[in-house]
């Protein structure tokens, strides 16, 4: 649940901790002199007003609702209090949403959607577009075999994303238990695609054998897991033939009409139909009836099973308007990828093709590509087709060339806001999220699953996030898309030093290879690559990280770029989009000491956010007061402000932040061992760091104060060769 409801009250405020803050596995952070004590020094006459830094379970978080996220903080540094706490999700108090904001008592009035197809049922988007004309394609995957698999297939839906599917769908296999919690079923690698990559979903479900009772405890899952789409089939017999069963479901349509019966308008439903008619029906005329009654029984859209000639399909579609069926039919396409088609029936001039070339791999996958691109060419010209469906096989090289060379892979994906978007139905209306996430998305979207609300129009006053704790880094799509062997080729089978650990985040940054001669794609903190906003700050970046500053998230300053822009922009057309310059990174104890001191001159310009791994910490904005450090401007709308640094959220990331240290670099190596004992080094004894210009009109000073902060610590060095030198 998110946090209860706000509390106004001035001056310094303390809030409730994620945790103990300790270290993952009871490790210990080495001693050092406190925050507190690093602010030596006076400013306007007097020493820094600080809070007290022991734990306490007082006022959280109160901040004044009037105060617009966009003010920055004026005041002096502040300690942000831990209190222990399981940080796992609080109980709902009466009268308190789950969110920043109750909806219920705020007097706004929630944003209306940027992206109005997050807010449509698939039958209503698939409507919109074939009324505009523009066509769409559709994606089938199947569920992997194993761990590694299904790790590997949630990375191609995420590049696969990238092309603008309008939907997916994920098959159902009786035999691997596809209603089940593994990360191979059915259920789960839908609900990923759903929850996880955005990706409009649909859940493949057979009923042959199957009671009623646990058909409707399938759908019911499915529904609670956010999927909106079942594809209703019959399914294959268990034996060599298959007989009814009386009491049961025997046919697809069974499975429609109890859909409806139970689940209402909730589900859309799509059914398949058979270009040539299904091979156990008495007849082509005999299977279209069986057609008609599953639409009339309540489906939305039929997917056709695989053909490899244009006229099969429009000869279908044909007499199915005969037969009274006007539902959008969508003609199912698979570009051949292997030679072995036994099962397909194949015409024969592609038979006598694919002969001569079956032993070669590539010329048998570049004759489907061709074939394929001929034969959807002939299907859009006809104007009878709204979109393609493709069986993928769970590849994506054939089925990428194919709408690439149509013109339908989008090259350029607008984003509907600046972060990875759900598409789980109670997220719809989600349009805020703190920054520190912006890398991991995924992992946000675990930690606040169980929110009934989410932000809408504002961050609102946070009093006690409930983040759910991170503690199951196993999870198939929290996991790197990397195996071990790679990820220690890029970063280091063997570290020597804390600078081995500053070239890892250099290389990753440059793109060159690092000293064994791979390429660094990745860090713990970033699975992906980098974005294209990075690219505007690279040599300051790479300057900063090779010096001990190890960034992990980062933006410039925009003020006013078109929200079209290829690079910055997001949102409808027309809009205009800003940004504050921010920098979030790890780095020593005397860099921080250092840091400090130059904050001093920027007081009034730059917000900061200082914590240990002991949750430990120091702040300028002790008003705790969520900072919009992006936001968009759009003809006919309110201000969105998608996304935020909030005081309380980070002491949640950075939990996160540190462990990942741990967890997914340090593991790699033996305990004990000299690599992974400069890991923990790190992760013990190095600070995370945000800072905010919120001059973003200005030049970015984020780069001048981590230049001074460096003049600062060579200073002595200097002050020491000069006294040497005769």
């Amino acid at each position: 649940m998110r946090p209860t409801q706000p509390h106004s009250c001035s001056g310094p405020a303390n809030i409730e901790s994620p945790g103990t803050g300790g270290p993952p596995g009871g490790a210990e952070a080495t001693p050092g002199p406190s925050l507190l004590n690093l602010l030596a020094g006076e400013e306007r006459g007097g020493p820094l007003a600080l809070s007290t830094p022991e734990r306490t379970e007082s006022c959280c978080a109160r901040i004044s609702a009037e105060t617009p996220c966009l003010a920055p903080s004026n005041r002096n540094p502040a300690m942000v209090n831990e209190a222990r706490g399981s940080g796992g999700p609080h109980p709902r108090s009466e009268g308190s949403s789950s969110g920043s904001e109750s909806s219920k008592d705020s007097s706004r009035c929630s944003t209306p959607g940027l992206d109005p197809e997050r807010h449509e049922k698939l039958r209503d988007k698939m409507k919109r577009r074939m009324e505009s004309g523009d066509k769409w394609f559709s994606l089938e995957f199947f569920p992997p075999r194993t761990a590694h698999g299904a790790v590997n297939l949630i990375s191609r839906f995420d590049r696969m994303a990238a092309g603008g599917p309008l939907f997916i769908d994920v098959t159902w296999h009786p035999a691997g238990d596809p209603g089940s919690d593994k990360e191979t079923s059915s259920m789960m690698i839908a609900s990923t695609a759903v929850n996880y990559c955005g990706l409009e979903t649909i859940l493949h479900m057979t009923c042959c054998r199957q009671r009623r009772e646990e058909i409707t405890s399938h759908l019911q899952k499915a529904k609670q897991l956010g999927l909106k789409n079942i594809l209703a089939l019959r399914g294959d017999p268990t034996g060599d033939e298959w007989e009814a069963e009386e009491g049961g479901f025997n046919y697809a349509a069974d499975l429609v009409k109890h859909i409806r019966s139970e689940f209402g308008d909730y589900f859309d439903i799509c059914v398949a139909g058979y270009p040539k008619g299904h091979p156990e029906a008495g007849s082509f005329e005999d299977d279209l009836k069986y057609l008609k009654e599953k639409v009339s029984a309540g489906a939305d859209f039929i997917i056709t099973q695989l053909f490899f000639e244009a006229d099969t399909f429009f000869h279908f579609v044909k007499s199915c308007t005969e037969m009274g069926i006007t539902c959008p039919i969508l003609p199912g396409i698979f570009p051949i990828q292997l030679v072995k088609l036994s099962k397909l029936e194949v015409p024969q001039q592609i038979k006598d093709v694919i002969e001569p070339i079956k032993d070669n791999d590539a010329a048998i996958r570049n004759y489907g590509i061709e074939l394929a691109v001929s034969l959807c060419q002939e299907l859009l010209a006809s104007g009878q087709v709204p979109g393609l469906h493709f069986y993928t096989l769970n590849r994506e090289m054939a089925t990428t060339e194919v709408l690439k060379r149509l013109g339908m892979w989008t090259e350029d994906p607008r984003r509907p806001l600046p972060w990875a978007v759900s598409a789980h139905p109670k997220r719809r209306e989600e349009d805020v999220r703190p920054i520190f996430w912006a890398s991991r998305p995924k992992s946000y979207i675990y930690r606040t699953q169980d929110w009934d609300e989410f932000p809408n129009g504002r961050w609102g006053n946070s009093s006690s996030p409930a983040f759910g704790e991170l503690k199951d880094y196993y999870l198939f799509y929290l996991k790197s898309k990397s195996p071990t062997e790679e990820l220690l080729k890029m970063w280091g089978e063997e570290l020597t030093s804390e600078e081995s650990v500053f070239e890892v985040f250099a290389s990753y940054l440059s793109g060159e290879p690092n000293r064994q001669g791979y390429k660094v794609t990745c860090l713990p903190w970033n699975d992906d690559p980098l974005a294209p906003e990075t690219n505007l700050m690279k040599e300051e970046l790479l300057r900063v990280n090779r010096q001990g500053i190890l960034t992990i998230n980062s933006q410039p300053n925009i003020n006013g770029k078109p929200s079209s822009d290829p690079i910055v922009g997001w949102g409808p057309s027309g809009g205009y989009v800003f940004q504050k310059a921010y920098l979030e990174f790890f780095t020593s104890r005397e860099t921080v000491e250092a840091l400090l001191q130059v904050l001093r001159k920027y007081e009034l310009r730059v917000n900061y956010h200082i914590v240990d791994v002991k949750g430990e910490n120091i702040t300028n904005a002790p008003e705790l007061q969520p900072n919009a450090v992006t936001w968009g401007i759009f003809p006919g709308r309110e201000i969105i402000q998608p996304t935020v640094v909030d005081p309380v959220s980070f002491m949640f990331w950075k939990d996160e932040a540190f462990a990942l240290w741990t967890e997914q670099w340090g593991k790699l190596y033996e305990e004990e061992s000299p690599s992974r004992m400069i890991i923990q080094y790190i992760h013990d004894n190095y600070f995370l760091v945000n800072l905010v210009d919120n001059e973003f009109p200005l030049d970015n000073c984020l780069w001048q104060i981590v230049e001074d902060t460096f003049e600062l610590l060579n200073r002595p060095a200097r002050n020491e060769q000069e006294t040497a030198t005769p």
